[in-house]
């Protein structure tokens, strides 16, 4: 977006919203919309060390656990899981064969172990008790109000159940999620290939939309594509990160660009 003001200022906090040249706005969803990015790391974290156990069982390696605060950041936040899976075990050293769709979640492969991923998160979210961040609510409801489109793009293949959980999924246009992804082979995050799909679902130029992430390759994934406006929300305080990786805005809530008005 041409001469954003916040575009040479990263990290400027109370920068107002240039409303007028937006068309939509493409929200995240775990750790932006929904309190669920903590569920997503004890899921992680729950298999891997499992997982990691079991090697160490067998003799493979000594037992290092999965570290919530540095490998879910650095390895598997805001990514599909197999490309998750794939980067965390790269950096232990592991090599594992990819798997195919049908594999067992029993199976040691990387599809085997998202699987394993996978079945934790469906039941902690079976479980209920999905929260919605109310600033972000707040924030959706004003972006609604202005009559901007608005969509969810998320890694996640339980997007619609978390959505539908929360009580939010009619807050949005359009949904592109990791099903979505799957369907049509788009890659994940830091590519900027689905929050692009959502924009063109939306019918809107990427340069009149808006990116809000609270993940790191989520906002390389919006500074890769185009996009006018990336917002980065920082609730992990990493601020100066979000910044670095291309956020043009870093809030800890988005009801601090509603009092810019």
């Amino acid at each position: 977006m041409a001469g954003f003001p916040g575009r040479r200022e990263r990290n400027c906090m109370r920068a107002a919203i240039p409303w007028e040249r937006l068309e939509a706005v493409l929200f995240d969803l775990d750790g932006v919309l929904t309190k669920t990015a903590s569920l997503h790391a004890a899921s992680w974290k729950r298999m891997f060390d499992a997982y990691l156990e079991e090697r160490a069982g067998r003799g493979d390696a000594g037992f290092s656990p999965f570290e919530i605060p540095t490998d879910y950041r650095r390895h598997v936040d805001g990514r599909r899981r197999s490309d998750g899976v794939r980067a965390f075990l790269a950096s232990r050293g592991i090599d594992l064969p990819a798997g195919t769709p049908d594999s067992l979640p029993e199976s040691e492969t990387i599809t085997g172990l998202a699987k394993r991923k996978d079945l934790l998160v469906k039941a902690a979210i079976e479980r209920g008790g999905i929260e919605v961040y109310p600033g972000t609510l707040a924030f959706v409801q004003e972006v609604r109000r202005r009559g901007l489109k608005t969509a969810v793009v998320s890694s996640s293949r339980n997007c619609d159940a978390v959505l539908a959980a929360a009580g939010i999924a009619d807050l949005f246009d359009r949904r592109v999620d990791g099903k979505v992804a799957a369907a049509l082979a788009l890659p994940g995050k830091p590519a900027p290939d689905t929050f692009l799909h959502a924009a063109a679902l939306l019918r809107a130029a990427p340069a009149r939309c808006a990116v809000v992430e609270d993940a790191l390759v989520g906002v390389q994934a919006g500074r890769a594509g185009g996009f006018g406006l990336i917002i980065g929300l920082d609730h992990e305080a990493q601020a100066a990160a979000l910044a670095a990786h291309g956020a043009d805005l870093v809030v800890r809530d988005l009801t601090e660009l509603l009092e810019a008005r």
